[in-house]
């Protein structure tokens, strides 16, 4: 009699499992029924992090043709602007500069070269004129490499917070699972299916849109850091130039 009382009651309780595992539809999983499960939060996460993503694409797309403009046309530039100097033909380099307006030592020389030649009337060359020249290269310098930096600060606050606004729409998803829990008073898979497909979606699109805008943050500020120093050699190069004109004018006044 006992054994059978056992019986009965184990029964009964793997029926009840099996009511409770078995009594929802199968969840659909594909990215629209996932997107008509969500709510309205979830679906605002969504929807800014793909912005965010949208803008961080357009920054990477942007600097990626601008490096490449730069780099091409520097290396066009830097050539004919040394044979223009090695002859003397200051002219003709701020010619060859402004033919190349992309590059980033066009930019820089150009200012240079123009300040040396504003004080270039008279046959000596004082020593006024090369630190007026220093002046205007380390200033150029400066307001190029805000040029090449910009939106990489956007891209850098992207790649960090979006993990956490996706993480966000997760924690929402985890609340809207134990909210269909008690207002079904179910615990089956069609009672948090909501929930979770919100915290599963919202966390891969958080992830989805920092990974590459970190990657390509820290690559494309290697290359500003590699425009830097060329520009501050040809600066350093310029001066040098500035220097022997001088020598050769004869001393200073």
């Amino acid at each position: 009699m006992f054994v059978a009382n056992v019986a009965t009651h184990t029964l009964s309780h793997m029926s009840t499992m099996a009511v409770w595992m078995f009594q929802d539809q199968p969840v659909a999983w594909d990215p629209i029924s996932l997107w008509k499960q969500m709510g309205f939060i979830a679906r605002t996460v969504v929807v800014i992090l793909f912005i965010m993503s949208g803008w961080s694409i357009g920054v990477m797309i942007d600097r990626a043709m601008a490096f490449s403009a730069a780099r091409k046309q520097s290396r066009a530039f830097a050539p004919a602007v040394a044979g223009a100097l090695r002859d003397g033909k200051i002219d003709e380099a701020i010619k060859v500069a402004e033919r190349n307006k992309k590059s980033h030592l066009a930019k820089v020389v150009t200012a240079g070269l123009m300040e040396f030649r504003a004080h270039q009337e008279s046959g000596e060359i004082p020593g006024e004129t090369i630190e007026a020249s220093k002046r205007a290269l380390e200033r150029t310098e400066a307001i190029v490499h805000a040029e090449l930096k910009r939106g990489l600060g956007g891209l850098a606050t992207i790649g960090s917070t979006a993990p956490f606004v996706g993480l966000f729409g997760t924690v929402m998803g985890i609340l809207n699972a134990f909210k269909g829990i008690s207002e079904q008073k179910a615990t089956g898979l069609g009672a948090v299916a909501g929930g979770i497909a919100e915290a599963l979606v919202t966390t891969a699109v958080g992830l989805f849109v920092a990974i590459p805008a970190v990657m390509m943050f820290n690559y494309l500020t290697g290359r500003v850091e590699a425009f830097d120093v060329e520009m501050d050699n040809s600066s350093s190069e310029l001066i040098d130039y500035f220097l022997k004109k001088r020598e050769f004018a004869g001393p200073s006044s």
